[in-house]
């Protein structure tokens, strides 16, 4: 047992000043008021707060996971993405090739077979595939030539039992309700995304168990007089949870206000849609005739249009946190703060049933963040083991 003392923390629901939080192996063990007759075995000095989940990331530490789906490649990735404090993810798949989705899915369950080892693969949860059911005119970079209808190959790909949470990103007018109530009842939890959905074809599909949208705003269908479009379902329909990247390139921060004002914290999720970038010195990576390049802190293509993103989880709750407290000015900060750390958090968790993670809950997996008065991440626990992000310390990740 290993027991730290948090100078504040935030367990999910309430802040704590002064508290002793013990760890068993890779579980919370308690957290109680420090006593002055108590040691603790690490003084931790700032916040502290549950690890982030991110639901939607292609890559980081210089790796894209379509380029190489492989065991190493998500090692790779989690080390990339440690230092920013996720402590769990969703390896995205961007649309792509049957045979490149199965390699995919391959490395995964062999990620949740070795979870049990010290191998850094307890953070890989399960599997996003962005597509391929996508629509032409919403598909971004997802490459034309991959972007299909949905096929038994692919449907025996999605509900493998054997790839932990699976998430689908699909455009509900391409995909019939009936195959979405299928995909749900089996595990899958479908987010609508990359659409030119009417309204009527948005709310079939969130009738027939669709759950979530991915990347709020961005690649769905908009909000004018007289075609409400996928933007206002996602606004006003509350059976929805939305992914929202807040690296204020992709969104506008009066947007995201407008996000969370009208969604609420319970159900905007913060997601990077990271690319190789994130967690390396990576800056230009090859796509398919053209090159993402990083600059200012966005990811271009040749056009000028954007490819995903090198946003990082901390950053994404710096952004959001502050753009917030200038948008809303009479609003407790410390409930504001409580709020965006959730959205990094226990709102992912919840979507994909999580029970065990997104909070510092007795029972909980030892997954917590330091953070600095600033919010910049000063050190990260995953299963009560702090990842070195040099792994010259740990074990875990390498």
């Amino acid at each position: 047992m290993t027991t730290y003392f948090a100078k504040r923390l935030f367990d999910g629901k309430r802040f704590h000043d002064n508290v002793y939080l013990e760890v068993n192996g890779d579980v919370i063990g308690r957290i109680t008021q420090a006593s002055e007759n108590t040691a603790a075995d690490v003084i931790l000095n700032g916040l502290v707060c549950a690890g982030f989940i991110d639901t939607q990331v292609n890559g980081g530490g210089g790796v894209l996971f379509n380029y190489a789906p492989s065991l190493a490649t998500l090692l790779t990735m989690m080390r990339g993405h440690s230092r920013y404090g996720t402590t769990a993810m969703l390896p995205t798949i961007i649309t792509d090739s049957s045979e490149v989705m199965k390699a995919a899915a391959n490395a995964v369950a062999e990620a949740l077979i070795a979870e049990a080892l010290p191998t850094g693969t307890s953070g890989i949860l399960g599997i996003h595939y962005e597509g391929p059911h996508l629509s032409n005119e919403k598909r971004g970079i997802h490459p034309s030539s991959h972007v299909r209808s949905i096929s038994d190959a692919d449907l025996a790909t999605f509900t493998r039992q054997d790839t932990g949470k699976v998430m689908v990103t699909l455009a509900p007018e391409n995909v019939s309700p009936d195959i979405i109530t299928d995909l749900v009842n089996q595990g899958v939890v479908v987010s609508l995304g990359h659409s030119a959905a009417t309204v009527e074809q948005a709310l079939a599909a969130i009738d027939a168990g669709a759950t979530c949208t991915t990347h709020l705003f961005n690649a769905m269908s908009g909000l004018t007089a007289r075609e409400p479009g996928l933007i206002n379902i996602a606004l006003s329909d509350q059976r929805l949870t939305s992914g929202l990247i807040v690296d204020l390139h992709h969104v506008h921060p009066q947007n995201c206000a407008l996000a969370y004002q009208c969604i609420g914290a319970e159900r905007l999720m913060l997601v990077t849609d990271a690319m190789a970038h994130v967690g390396s010195d990576l800056q230009t990576l090859p796509w398919l005739d053209s090159t993402i390049t990083r600059k200012d802190g966005k990811l271009t293509l040749d056009n000028g249009s954007l490819a995903g993103s090198c946003l990082d989880m901390s950053s994404a709750v710096r952004n959001m946190y502050s753009l917030l407290r200038q948008q809303a000015r009479n609003h407790d900060a410390n409930t504001l703060l409580a709020n965006v750390l959730n959205m990094a958090s226990r709102v992912p968790a919840n979507l994909l049933g999580i029970v065990d993670r997104g909070s510092l809950q007795v029972g909980s997996k030892a997954d917590f963040v330091l953070l600095s008065d600033d919010l910049h991440v000063e050190g990260t626990w995953a299963c009560g083991v702090k990842v070195d992000e040099n792994n010259s310390e740990s074990t875990l990740y390498q």
